[in-house]
């Protein structure tokens, strides 16, 4: 019974929990007003796409108003939290490829280096998938040194409070109804700089324009 009971609920995890998820997020995103902030022009060919691990709610719709029919991967942890992620991310056409810094994490890097010199996106959460909150991890940035690809972050505010935060690792971001949200886009090349140095003023940017 208990083996049943556990089918189960994988089962309803990774089906009726993601599109639940998916549902939520599209009548949330309608409500909102939305201030957009261009820091720079927006990439014109595939890029690295970035956003925290917590700003996962908004940061892909923001991804696919821009970029609506762009052929997007993301990379995905293999953990059932990243499962639901996977499905959820589905719904907006972006296909997985399943691993992390710490699980297959050569296999995943090699895999996302092919994808991306095909004139393919990856989408990248560098504190992902387990923190530290708003830590950088290796991938992105040499993702886009070594094919030679723009980083393109997404990060936003809520004005006024008006958001639930869950007490999760990623303090995780739900902006309520008819909040008003800041969302700030930048296009980053980080040529010739070296890998501790471009994860130092990455972070530095991206946090600027993020809930602390």
């Amino acid at each position: 019974m208990r083996k049943l009971q556990k089918k189960l609920s994988k089962y309803l995890s990774i089906t009726v929990v993601p599109f639940l998820i998916y549902v939520v997020m599209r009548l949330l995103w309608f409500t909102y007003r939305k201030d957009y902030i261009f820091k720079d022009k927006l990439p014109t060919s595939n890029s690295i796409a970035l956003s925290w691990h917590g700003e996962l709610f908004i940061s892909p719709q923001v991804y696919r108003k821009f970029y609506p029919n762009a052929s997007t991967y993301a990379i995905i942890s293999q953990h059932l939290d990243g499962e639901i992620i996977a499905k959820v991310l589905s719904k907006f056409n972006i296909l997985p490829i399943r691993g992390s810094s710490s699980k297959r994490a050569v296999g995943v890097l090699i895999e996302a280096l092919k994808i991306s010199k095909a004139n393919n996106s990856i989408l990248i959460s560098p504190d992902g998938p387990r923190g530290p909150r708003h830590s950088m991890s290796d991938g992105a940035i040499i993702l886009a040194q070594k094919n030679n690809l723009p980083l393109f972050c997404v990060n936003f505010r809520v004005e006024n409070d008006r958001f639930w935060q869950l007490k999760s690792w990623d303090k995780f971001v739900i902006p309520k109804p008819f909040s008003k949200l800041k969302i700030t886009t930048q296009t980053i090349e980080l040529k010739n700089i070296p890998l501790e140095d471009a994860k130092e003023l990455l972070k530095t940017k991206m946090t600027q324009f993020s809930l602390q």
